[in-house]
Order: C-alpha cells, then sequence, then structure tokens
C-alpha cells in the first residue's frame, strides 16, 4: 500500500493546549511569588538572594542533562515547562497542605513527618503529573525514557523550590541554641549538601515512578498497568524514606551507606538512560529505513532525519539557500519524520495507541504537504551516514 491510498485520517490534534500553557504560566508566576516568599524567611535581602542563587546554580546543568537525553525525539516544550512548574508549585503546595495536616490532625512526631510522611506525600504529589499525564497526554509518555525525562523534571522543580526553603532557614540558623550555624555559612554548608552531593536526589526518587509509567504505557491491560505504577510508587517512597531516615535517625554510618547505595542507582540508572537513548537513534535508523524501502520517504532522505550532524547541515543547506522559511520547513519535516519513526515502529511492534495507524498517515500527509518546499542537500554516497 502506498501514502496515495490512504485511508482518510481520524486522528485530530490533542485539545487544550492553550489552556496547558496559560494555566502553566499563571502557575509559575503564583510559583515564583512562593519562591520569593520562602526565600524571606532568611530574614533579610541578602539572605534571601544568597537561596534563590544557591537553588539557582545548579540547575543549568541538571537541566542541560535531561534536554541531551531528551534530543532524538523532543517532547513538546509546554509540557516540559508544566512538569517543572508542576514539581515546583503544585506538588510543592500538596506536600505543604498534607504534611501540615499530618502534625495537626495526627500529631505525628518530627522523625515520623520526616521519615514517613514525607516521602509519601510528596512522592505521590509529584507522581500525579505523570500520573495524568499517561491519562490526558499518553503520547508523551511512551516508553521508559519518556517516563524518566518527564519525572526528573517535575523532580527538578519540586526540589529547585524545596532548596530554597532550607537554605533560607539555614541562614537563619541552623542546630542548637548557642551552637548555631547562622548566615552565609549555615546556607553555603546546606548547599554543600543538598546543591553539590546530592542535587539527583529528588530525581532518582521520582525516576522510579517515571520507569513504572513507561513500562505501563506499553501494556494493554489495566490490571498490568495498575501493579506496574504503584510497584514504582512504592519503589519511589522506599528510596525517599531511606534517605530521609538516614539523615534524621541514622547515624554517620548509616547516612554513609544509604549515600553509597543510592550513589550506586544512580550510576545505574544514568547507565540505563544513555543506553535507551542510544537504542532510540538505533530505532528511528531502522524505522525510517523501512519506510524508505516502502516508498513513503526517498531513501537520500534518512541520515538527514536521524543524525545529528546531519540534521544540522541540512538545516543550515536550506537556510542558505531558501531563507529562514526553507530552513522551518525541513526542521518540521525532521520533527514530523521523527514522530513517524518511533510511531511506525510501535505499529509493527504491535504496541501503538489506537489510533496509531490513522496518525501514521496523517503524519505522511503533513510530510508530503511540506515537500515543494523542501531543500535538502546533495545525496550522500552510498553506505554513508
Amino acid at each position: 500500500m502506498t501514502a496515495s491510498a490512504a485511508p482518510p485520517v481520524a486522528y485530530r490534534p490533542q485539545r487544550g493546549r492553550l489552556l496547558l500553557v496559560v494555566l502553566t504560566w499563571i502557575t509559575g508566576f503564583v510559583g515564583a511569588g512562593a519562591a520569593i516568599f520562602f526565600a524571606a524567611q532568611a530574614g533579610d535581602v541578602p539572605g534571601a538572594a544568597l537561596s534563590i542563587l544557591f537553588a539557582l546554580v545548579p540547575l543549568p546543568l541538571i537541566v542541560l542533562m535531561y534536554w541531551w537525553l531528551d534530543r532524538v525525539e523532543p517532547e513538546p516544550l509546554r509540557y516540559k515547562w508544566a512538569a517543572f512548574v508542576w514539581g515546583a508549585v503544585v506538588a510543592v503546595a500538596i506536600s505543604l497542605l498534607l504534611e501540615g495536616a499530618a502534625v495537626v490532625w495526627l500529631d505525628v512526631s518530627q522523625e515520623v513527618l520526616v521519615v514517613v510522611v514525607a516521602p509519601v506525600v510528596e512522592e505521590l504529589a509529584k507522581g500525579l503529573f505523570l500520573f495524568l499525564t499517561l491519562l490526558r497526554a499518553r503520547r508523551i509518555i511512551d516508553g521508559v525514557l519518556d517516563g524518566l525525562i518527564v519525572s526528573g523534571l517535575v523532580a527538578i522543580g519540586f526540589a529547585a523550590v524545596e532548596n530554597i526553603g532550607y537554605y533560607a532557614a539555614s541562614y537563619f540558623g541552623l542546630g542548637e541554641q548557642g551552637h548555631q550555624i547562622a548566615g552565609a555559612e549555615g546556607a553555603t554548608l546546606t548547599f554543600v549538601v543538598r546543591g553539590l552531593f546530592s542535587p539527583f536526589a529528588h530525581p532518582l526518587f521520582t525516576s522510579a515512578i517515571g520507569i513504572a509509567m513507561g513500562l505501563a504505557a506499553g501494556r494493554r491491560s489495566r490490571t498490568a498497568r495498575w501493579a506496574i505504577v504503584t510497584g514504582g510508587t512504592v519503589i519511589s517512597i522506599i528510596l525517599h524514606a531511606l534517605w530521609n531516615g538516614s539523615l534524621v535517625v541514622g547515624g554517620p554510618a548509616a547516612y554513609a551507606l544509604v549515600y553509597v547505595t543510592l550513589a550506586g542507582l544512580l550510576v545505574s540508572l544514568g547507565c540505563l538512560a544513555v543506553i535507551l537513548r542510544y537504542r532510540q537513534i538505533a530505532t528511528l535508523w531502522r524505522s525510517l529505513t523501512y519506510i524508505a524501502q516502502r516508498g513513503w520517504i526517498h531513501p537520500a532522505e534518512v541520515p538527514f532525519l536521524v543524525s545529528f550532524s546531519r540534521r544540522r547541515q541540512a538545516r543550515i543547506f536550506a537556510r542558505r539557500h531558501g531563507g529562514r522559511r526553507a530552513e522551518k520547513v525541513v526542521e518540521q519535516y525532521q520533527a514530523l519524520a521523527t514522530e513517524l519513526g518511533f510511531l511506525h515502529d510501535q505499529v509493527m511492534r504491535g504496541r501503538a495507541p489506537r489510533d496509531g495507524v490513522a496518525r501514521t498517515y496523517d503524519l505522511l500527509d503533513r510530510m508530503h504537504a511540506l515537500r515543494p518546499e523542501l531543500r535538502f542537500p546533495p545525496a550522500l554516497p552510498p553506505g554513508a551516514r
């Protein structure tokens, strides 16, 4: 069957995009105000500024790492921004409300609050975004790597705002009366512990939920999906509880043991993410090559749709020979081809959503509509990538 014989397309773009963007920006502004409020607990302007600065310092490197992981099949920016804002604002608000309720209504001790209540509440609050995404926009999380990226962004937002509160409190004063460390020294000490030695703590905890969501997305059985998500959530809570427990009730030896264990898990998680990323690239090569063999795209296009260097080469060529408009067309064509490649792979493996075939034809139609303006470099020699 050729693309020209495609059946009518039933797929329609997802609704609510504008609403998502508006709500995200409103929530983001509210969160910025809340962050300033938390920073003000330091007691003066220098302390508040230092608290915010320390919270921002690790963010560029951490966000850059997640951007690199998401580079093969980038998710829409609005969802990535929504994930960060959810963690920074909504998850923090839910956690503060429920933890405060536990103190007032259940009269839990500080140790129980930190070791038991906080891990349960905070991981459920962060995981709620992934759960809602899986229900509302399943295409955003269609694999383990997507789950890791989205959960990581939620956790990064949560940790950034939480850290502001910790740094402000440390600036105000740490330790028992008469042995307090306060001011810049107190905030810096907390920054070393949270910002330098454990910046990936929250992303590591919530990654279990992300992995579970990615695995659940490929299951057709509702029972299996619930079982996987529940298991991932429990693991996330346990990891968080171990970390908090080592800090509150464990001694130096317990903290060192937990730290080394979680560091090992973090390294393993990083290796898994890198492997999954390179598997994505291999899948895209294989799928688009097969699509080219079917005659849906030209085989000479494939390198310019998969290889990062070739993609960039194609955009530069288009801009030089057709201006910004031609470059934009090539960029759109590459994005559509990427989505097509992964979707077609899911269809071939029997793991595509119900509208997978219709979406496949829709993507082909949108690619073919761009062809009259498409400017690709000359074909590469046979076998070249």
